[in-house]
């Protein structure tokens, strides 16, 4: 009875947890991100412009500090308004449009063109970059800071530059120009690629007489407004980077927390920038140069402003020479094979640690890589992951077939452990060796059950992974009513999937296909050994629901795979249930 006592609070216990966890966390948790939205909305309304003049200018700084100004100053127009306020040179290649400001020289303007808000393919695009005015301010700048004591006009935010062509394109490259007057030209070059690279080179040519000054290149990545994050613990919303080949991340609460809200590194190679869960902005620097890196966020009135940004070493100029810096900016999705071949062409240290792999990359990646090619061969994720499940099962055949020839030897002792338990029902010692005895002279081992689902985990969680956090399995489609394998089920058995005109709160959505997952666990119970107690009999057919309710909100790639899974493990342990000559029930 005790043992029966224990098992009942347990499983009471466990349900009290889950359901804990789904109304006093998730349906908190899906409030305030509703709050945060509406927030986000007012945010986005005009509001009176500033007067003219009033927005703090960056002026000559210490090296070690990027361009004073950047953080400050509140949104003021919609988007568009924003962006008319200056002259601009369209962007334009297979993967982005846009456009940049000739007015501060920002790249503060880029919509993904293969990417949409929802699976409706006439939704709006994804919209990564705004300017500096727009209600979600996020833009990329570059520039130089003078050595302590040096006194020279740089260009600005309200700097005008001049355009050598109309039009940015992977063929045809833009150069700007400025000259302070005071003898110092200044060109901020850029250059794109079919994908999401920019490259950009800055140079100074000097003509005015007087002793050699010292100008450190900069390049930084700006946003406005904390971002409306998912915040699952497994994966990671905020700024990052890789300095010295080690990966750094830091939560927008990081930030603010952050003593003086600056936190500084140095590094060789690397990056650093801001990631969404599938889109990120990214100041890539020479691969070969030391620079010192910053991650930073300021207090404008009510509005949270947080910037990544690297300093690269001084240059000395003198009369009639010129320097240079190049830097890059990646501006897009995160699409593995498109970072991969950055990190090969262009030596970028770690840049595959920008998609959020986890604990376990030895094993997350191969299995995306098999996942993404099957998908490439099948011309479906949905497919491909079926089929990825037969590979698994494969490998662990061997094991698994000796765990279910141990299963069904269990389960043909059955009727021989009821008589032992019913023997010596008042005596638990006794009753426990003589079982031991029984499983010793069977050659029986009643652990060897568990041995697949213990391998399977790893499995199970690195595939959890691959679903959630890369972009290639984002709106894609299976079949029928799932539109988006990375996504949960979007139906529901309380509203009779659809056939009622109600949408249940987020915790009722238990749709068709966890409702399979649970229908095949149930039929699999009924082949393995049943406990000999009939009330822990009933306690784990209880488990089927939880496990039901539990994995209706997971993506319904991963919730597929389950129920598959499920039913090539019933048609194996029946298999060798026939062949042993054992009853499936």
């Amino acid at each position: 009875m005790g043992d029966q006592k224990n098992l009942v609070i347990a499983i009471a216990l466990s349900l009290a947890i889950l359901l804990g966890f789904q109304f006093f966390y998730e349906l908190p948790k899906v409030r305030d991100q509703a709050a945060q939205q509406a927030t986000q909305a007012e945010l986005s309304k005009p509001i009176a412009p500033a007067a003219p003049g009033t927005a703090p200018a960056p002026g000559a700084v210490a090296p070690g500090t990027v361009a004073p100004g950047v953080l400050a100053g509140p949104a003021t127009l919609s988007r568009p308004g924003a962006l008319a306020e200056s002259p601009r040179i369209p962007l334009d290649t297979p993967s982005l449009r846009g456009s940049i400001a000739l007015k501060g020289g920002r790249l503060d303007d880029v919509v993904l063109k293969g990417y949409r808000e929802t699976t409706d393919p006439n939704s709006s695009n994804i919209v990564l970059l705004s300017p500096a005015t727009a209600p979600e301010p996020y833009y990329a700048d570059w520039g130089w800071v003078p050595a302590a004591g040096t006194e020279i006009r740089l260009p600005d935010a309200q700097t005008v530059w001049t355009a050598d062509k109309d039009k940015l394109t992977a063929e045809s490259p833009v150069t700007l120009s400025w000259d302070n007057g005071q003898g110092f030209a200044f060109q901020r070059r850029f250059a794109i690629d079919n994908r999401y690279m920019v490259t950009v080179t800055q140079r100074v040519l000097r003509t005015a007489p007087g002793e050699p000054i010292t100008l450190h290149p900069y390049e930084l990545v700006t946003r406005s407004n904390t971002p409306v994050v998912l915040g699952y613990y497994i994966l990671h919303e905020g700024a990052y980077g890789v300095f010295d080949g080690k990966l750094k991340e830091l939560t927008y609460s990081d930030m603010k927390d952050a003593k003086g809200g600056v936190i500084e590194t140095t590094s060789t190679g690397g990056w650093i920038g801001f990631t969404d869960k599938y889109w990120m902005v990214a100041a890539v620097p020479d691969q070969k140069d030391s620079y010192k890196a910053r991650f930073a966020h300021a207090l404008s009135g009510k509005t949270d402003k947080y910037q990544v940004d690297i300093l690269g070493g001084g240059q000395p100029l003198a009369q009639g020479q010129a320097i240079e810096s190049v830097s890059r900016v990646f501006v897009g999705a995160k699409e593995v094979s498109t970072l991969d071949g950055y990190q090969e062409q262009l030596g970028i240290v770690r840049f595959d640690l920008a998609i959020d792999w986890g604990w376990f990359y030895f094993l997350t990646r191969p299995i995306f890589f098999v996942l993404d090619w099957l998908a490439h061969v099948l011309g479906n994720f949905g497919v491909a992951i079926l089929v990825l499940t037969v590979l698994v099962k494969a490998l662990f055949y061997p094991l698994a077939n000796k765990s279910y020839v141990a299963m069904s030897r269990m389960k043909a002792l059955q009727p021989e452990m009821m008589k032992l338990r019913e023997r010596f029902e008042n005596d638990k010692q006794r009753m426990n060796q003589e079982l031991m005895a029984l499983y010793k002279r069977e050659k029986v081992n009643p652990a060897a059950g568990c041995l697949p689902i213990v391998v399977q985990i790893p499995v199970f969680f690195a595939l959890y992974k691959v679903l959630f956090v890369t972009i290639e399995m984002r709106h894609a489609p299976f079949f029928g009513w799932i539109k988006d394998l990375s996504a949960q089920d979007p139906t529901t058995i309380f509203n009779l999937f659809g056939l009622i005109p109600w949408d249940p709160p987020h915790m009722l959505m238990v749709g068709i296909w966890p409702l399979i997952m649970g229908v095949t666990m149930w039929f699999q119970q009924k082949l393995n050994p049943q406990p000999a107690d009939p009330v822990q009999a009933k306690m784990f057919m209880i488990l089927p629901i939880v496990f039901t309710y539990m994995l209706a909100s997971f993506p319904a790639g991963l919730v597929i795979y389950w129920a598959w899974n499920n039913v090539l493990s019933m048609a194996q342990q029946w298999t060798i249930m026939y062949r042993m000559g054992v009853k499936a029930t």
